[in-house]
C-alpha cells in the first residue's frame, strides 16, 4: 500500500526530525494485512536513513514495534496505523529516536516512579478520534519507563480477538490481560488509576486565587485566558482539556476556520491556555462550592481550592435514554459515538434513539457500516434540518419509526434488541439488533452545584448578560448555563464575558 503524495510530504518534514536511529521490529506472515503493513514499514524505512527494518516474531502477527538500536522500548502496532492513529505512529517514531515527550516534568517524573511490569494493550479503531490520546499517552509511558509496555491494537484487524474478549467500545484498554478502562483517557487519567494521582495537600496549599476558573473547554479556556491577561492570579481546575469538543469530529461553523476537528482544538486551546501564567490543574473535579469570605471549591480529592471569584464552565455531557439495559450494557453494544465505535459494528443491525441534528448525522454515518439502520424518534416527526432528512431517506438500509418511545434495551452480557412503544396505537414492538446508538442532546454538568446558585428546571445555572450566578462573585459560562444556544463559539465568548465580569467585580469590590 502506498501512502498518498499529502500524507509523504508531510512525514518527510517530521522524519528530519529524529535525533537517532529507530528500527523497525516486524512480525508479518502472507495475509493481506501483514503485506499492506511490510510494504508500509518499507516506504517508511525508504523516506529516512535513520530507520532500518528487521523481520522478527512478535506476539501477534501482523505487528511492529518501533525500537532504538539494540532495545526493545516496548511500542507495538498491531494493525496498520492509519486513520487518527498516523499521528500517534508519527510521535513514537519521534520520541524512541530521542525527542522527549511533550509533558510537564511532574507528570514525567511521576511515570519514571512506577514500579513492576505494566504491560497496555488498547483496542481501537482507526476511525476513532478519541483512541489516539490513550495510545499516545501510552506510548510515551513507554518510552519514559523500561517496565511499560504497550501494544495499539486495530481491532479491525484482530475481529476474532475483538469478539472472544467481547469488545463493543474503543478505546479499550487491558492492564496485564486485565480489564483497565474504556473511553478516552488523558495521561493524567492512567496515572490517577494507577494510584499516582497528584497529592490533595499539595492542591490544598495553593494561595487564594483572584479568579478560578471551573472546566477546561472552550469556555473555560477563554475566561482563563482574557483573566491572565488582566495581570490576575489565575487557576483552572479541569477534568479533562477540551471537555466535549473532545467528543466532536468535524467542526465546520467555527468562524474563520473552515474545517477542524475536535482533538485538534483542544489541544490548541491547552496549548494557547499554558501560554500565558495560569496555574492549571488538570484530572480534578470539582464537589462542591460555598460562598464564605472567599468562595470555596471542594475538590472530589478532598483538596479545597480558595478564590475572590469563581467562573464555572464545566459544559454538558450526553444525556442517557434512561430504560432499563442502558446502563448495564453501556460499552457492551450500547454507545454514545458513532464515529469512536460504528466499525464496530460493521455489518450488524443498530438503532440510533433521536431524531435531530446528531442523531439523523449519526444514522447516515452508520449506514455506510452498518447492516441496517433503525432510527428511533419520540416525536411525530424527525427534528433534524431538512437536508439531513433528505439524505437519511435516500439511504437504503434506514428505517425511520416516529412517535416511538424507548422501552427497554435487552440482552445477556451483550445487547441484542431493543423494545419501543408505538405512541399511537399503544403497541409493544422488538427489534433484534447488536448495537444502540443514543443521541438525545445534552444535560448540563451542574449536579454537583445542588441548590447552592440558582439554576433552571434543566439544571442549567442562570446567568445574566455578564455571566454574573445569584451568588455575588460566581460567574458562568458555556453550556452548563441558560445560554440558548450550545455553540463553540458562542461558549468561547461567554467565558470572555465572564472573565471580564468577575475582573470588574474585584475592581469594585
Amino acid at each position: 500500500m502506498a501512502l498518498d503524495a499529502e500524507i509523504k510530504e508531510q512525514l518527510a518534514q517530521y522524519l528530519q526530525l529524529l535525533e537517532g536511529d529507530v528500527v523497525l521490529k516486524v512480525s508479518a506472515e502472507s495475509d493481506a494485512v501483514s503485506k499492506d503493513m511490510l510494504a508500509f514499514v518499507e516506504e517508511i524505512a525508504s523516506m529516512s536513513s535513520n530507520i532500518t527494518v528487521e523481520q522478527a516474531r512478535l506476539p501477534r502477527t501482523p505487528s511492529f514495534s518501533v525500537n532504538r538500536v539494540g532495545e526493545d522500548t516496548g511500542v507495538t502496532f498491531a494493525g496498520i496505523p492509519l486513520g487518527h492513529e498516523f499521528t500517534s505512529f508519527v510521535l513514537a517514531l519521534l520520541q524512541v529516536s530521542g525527542r522527549a515527550p511533550k509533558l510537564d516534568q511532574n507528570v514525567i517524573d511521576q511515570i519514571k516512579n512506577i514500579r513492576g511490569e505494566h504491560h497496555f494493550e488498547t483496542y481501537v479503531s482507526l476511525t476513532c478520534h478519541n483512541c489516539p490520546d490513550v495510545v499516545q499517552a501510552l506510548n510515551a509511558m513507554s518510552v519514559l519507563n523500561p517496565n511499560i509496555t504497550h501494544t495499539m491494537i486495530d481491532g479491525a484487524a484482530f475481529k476474532e480477538e475483538v469478539e472472544n474478549k467481547n469488545i463493543m467500545a474503543v478505546p479499550t484498554v487491558f492492564l496485564n490481560a486485565e480489564p483497565f478502562g474504556s473511553g478516552r483517557m488523558s495521561i493524567e487519567d492512567i496515572l490517577s488509576k494507577l494510584g499516582n494521582a497528584p497529592d490533595a495537600s499539595e492542591l490544598a496549599n495553593k494561595e487564594p486565587y483572584d479568579v478560578l476558573v471551573i472546566g477546561g473547554g472552550p469556555s473555560g479556556a477563554s475566561a482563563a485566558i482574557y483573566a491572565a491577561r488582566k495581570g490576575i492570579r489565575t487557576g483552572i481546575v479541569a477534568e479533562r482539556f477540551g471537555g466535549q469538543i473532545l467528543d466532536t469530529l468535524g467542526i465546520e461553523n467555527f468562524i474563520s476556520v473552515k474545517y477542524t476537528e475536535g482533538p485538534k482544538l483542544a489541544a490548541s486551546l491547552e496549548e494557547h491556555v499554558k501560554e500565558y501564567n495560569v496555574d492549571v490543574m488538570k484530572a480534578q473535579r470539582a464537589k462542591r462550592l460555598e460562598k464564605k469570605e472567599l468562595i470555596e471549591v471542594e475538590l472530589e480529592s478532598g483538596a479545597v481550592l480558595k478564590s475572590k471569584t469563581v467562573i464555572i464552565s464545566t459544559g454538558a455531557r450526553w444525556r442517557n435514554i434512561g430504560v432499563p439495559g442502558e446502563a448495564e450494557f453501556k460499552n457492551k453494544g450500547v454507545a454514545y459515538c458513532p464515529h469512536c465505535d460504528g466499525p464496530l459494528f460493521a455489518g450488524k443491525d443498530v438503532a440510533v434513539i433521536g431524531g435531530g441534528n446528531s442523531g439523523v448525522e449519526a444514522a447516515i454515518d452508520l449506514a455506510g457500516i452498518a447492516k441496517h439502520v433503525t432510527v428511533i424518534e419520540y416525536a411525530p416527526e424527525l427534528k433534524a434540518d431538512s437536508v439531513l432528512q433528505d439524505r437519511l431517506y435516500s439511504l437504503p438500509n434506514v428505517t425511520v419509526l416516529k412517535n416511538a418511545q424507548t422501552k427497554e434495551i435487552t440482552g445477556t452480557d451483550k445487547v441484542n434488541g431493543i423494545s419501543y412503544i408505538d405512541r399511537e396505537s399503544g403497541e409493544t414492538h422488538h427489534i433484534e439488533l447488536q448495537g444502540v446508538f443514543v443521541q438525545i442532546g445534552l444535560v448540563p454538568n451542574t449536579d454537583w452545584l445542588a441548590d447552592t446558585l440558582e439554576r433552571t428546571r434543566f439544571g442549567e445555572i442562570v446567568v445574566d448578560s455578564r455571566g454574573a450566578t445569584s451568588i455575588p462573585g460566581v460567574f458562568a459560562a458555556g453550556d452548563c448555563t441558560n445560554s440558548p444556544y450550545k455553540q463553540i463559539i458562542i461558549s468561547m465568548g461567554s467565558g470572555a464575558t465572564a472573565a471580564l465580569g468577575a475582573f470588574d467585580y474585584l475592581i469594585r469590590n
